[in-house]
């Protein structure tokens, strides 16, 4: 590992990085904004263009799932072809997919668009963090930017419902793929300028089988576990065999790999403690985070009423002090050490678990507000320095592989949070969906309420006024429970990270100790591997 957090001065970073920086942060917006902008436009694009329901799901599935698929492609790639090459190579393509998008004329041109935005998508993300690490060499500045580089990434997902939301006020659907255009003609004409080139030195080539085998291993599970999240399948069958040639594909590709000279993935990478150790962590943590918020979204709007507008607006908390915990993590980390910051704010975040067990199934809002701010704001230094962990700890000429693995294990958390916690919720409302709510109600109907709370919401609106109210009581209190239940293994899950993280920092700060007490030059490695 080639970083040393007592950098000279001549590895601190100027004002052309800084501003690099910013330059790089437009396209992590942009990218976070595209996984949640059409959470608002899909009812007005689907009516315009006629879309069917399977049509629905793959419009706004297809980009995450090429997104996932290509990620440590795309990494590979950009250590061997240069990384601000492929970042400008998937800007132009974002660019150009993006307007023919917003012109789509059917519902099958708008699923190809966002299969090439998602393909453009999948350059940009580990080429901006993998820059990062080429333009902030000392650890303190690279820990700050990362830390940006997340606060970023956050408030993009944010801003995408409520931009689109405005644009859809003024304008037709395709607006929301037009905000792309004028970000990726800033990145490609700022680009050049201001970020610096780097490619590994004889990275060998881009072996094709291995590409094949880490899609196969990759888009079939995050699949399933989409499938099985949304109860799509009447039938687990499908779903689960997806997930299983998943495994299988990816225990062929992680034996290609070691066979390998230069292989796509450099498995040496997570001989690493710190390494393997932090992408568990983030892992975890995005798991649960994407689990209870799926679940507390239903909760503000089907439970407590709300509009999906107002329900987006108290929600919208969550990711700005997310946003802001993050871009201030490194500031604190100097000023206590991050042992004791990162597992302190996994705790805290413990606490927000437990504090939405107190949210009720009718005045529950200011509870629940609370619950999510306290949540991220106690996860957001892990994410953040637990990114700065993992690129760190990869050698420069593994950055790319290491920033694409990390992305990955992000969007795996977000499906198996959303498969997880969410069909423990479904449980827990089967199981306590009072029967009285049921009785005199006709088969379909009683059938479609115990499906979950979306059912019971639409089997609300075929029967009398009274029935009504006494389903949507009973299914509004069994939801509840399902939620506290999955808050509860969310303040589990955060504890023992919180014990994890403490010793996986000890242990880094140790290392580090003991490596510059014996430095006799000016940057030594941190670690021998």
């Amino acid at each position: 590992m080639q970083t040393n957090d007592a950098s000279p001065a001549t590895d601190l970073a100027g004002r052309r990085e800084w501003i690099g920086l910013a330059v790089l942060a437009l396209p992590t917006v942009l990218i976070s904004m595209d996984f949640t902008v059409l959470y608002v436009a899909l009812p007005r694009l689907s009516a315009d263009l006629g879309a069917t329901a399977t049509q629905q799901l793959w419009i706004m599935d297809v980009y995450g799932f090429l997104v996932a698929g290509l990620l440590i492609t795309m990494g590979a790639l950009g250590d061997r072809i240069g990384r601000r090459r492929l970042l400008l190579i998937g800007a132009a393509a974002f660019g150009t997919a993006s307007v023919l998008a917003a012109f789509s004329t059917g519902a099958e041109m708008l699923i190809a668009t966002r299969a090439l935005l998602g393909v453009a998508g999948a350059t940009l993300m580990p080429s901006t963090l993998s820059l990062l690490t080429t333009m902030f060499r000392n650890a303190g500045q690279r820990a700050s930017a990362i830390g940006i580089w997340t606060g970023c990434f956050m408030t993009g997902a944010t801003l995408g419902p409520i931009v689109g939301g405005r644009m859809l006020e003024h304008f037709w659907w395709g607006s929301v793929f037009l905000l792309g255009v004028p970000v990726m003609v800033v990145l490609l004409v700022a680009g050049p300028l201001l970020l610096p080139e780097f490619r590994a030195s004889g990275p060998g080539r881009l072996e094709p089988t291995s590409v094949l085998l880490s899609m196969a291993a990759i888009l079939p599970v995050v699949y399933g576990i989409k499938e099985l999240a949304a109860g799509h399948a009447d039938a687990p069958v499908v779903p689960i065999t997806a997930i299983v040639a998943g495994l299988v594909f990816g225990a062929l590709f992680v034996r290609r790999q070691r066979r390998l000279e230069t292989p796509l993935l450099d498995l040496r990478l997570f001989a690493d403690r710190t390494f393997t150790s932090a992408l568990v962590l983030m892992l975890l943590a995005g798991t649960v985070l994407a689990g209870y918020f799926l679940l507390l979204s239903q909760y503000v709007q089907t439970v407590l009423g709300l509009s999906p507008a107002s329900a987006g607006l108290w929600l919208a908390p969550s990711s700005v002090v997310m946003a802001v915990g993050a871009t201030a993590a490194p500031a604190l980390a100097r000023r206590m050490r991050p042992e004791v910051l990162v597992p302190g704010g996994l705790v805290m975040s413990a606490v927000g678990f437990l504090l939405l067990t107190r949210a009720g199934s009718a005045d529950g809002l200011a509870m629940a507000v609370t619950s999510v701010i306290v949540i991220h704001l106690g996860v957001a230094p892990l994410l953040a320095l637990g990114t700065d962990l993992v690129m760190g700890s990869a050698p420069p000429e593994k950055a790319g592989a290491a920033a694409s693995v990390s992305e990955t294990c992000n969007e795996l958390g977000v499906a198996l949070g959303m498969a997880t916690l969410g069909t423990l919720g479904a449980a827990v409302y089967r199981h306590r969906l009072d029967p009285a709510a049921l009785d005199g109600l006709p088969d379909e109907t009683a059938d479609r309420a115990r499906e979950g709370i979306a059912g019971a919401s639409a089997a609300a609106g075929d029967v009398t006024s009274e029935a009504s109210a006494v389903l949507m009581r009973a299914a509004g209190e069994a939801f509840t429970t399902g939620l506290h239940m999955a808050a509860v293994v969310g303040a589990v899950v955060y504890t023992a990270m919180a014990l994890l993280a403490a010793r996986t920092l000890r242990a880094h700060r140790t290392a580090q100790t003991v490596v510059e007490a014996s430095a006799e030059g000016p940057a030594v490695p941190l670690e021998q591997r």
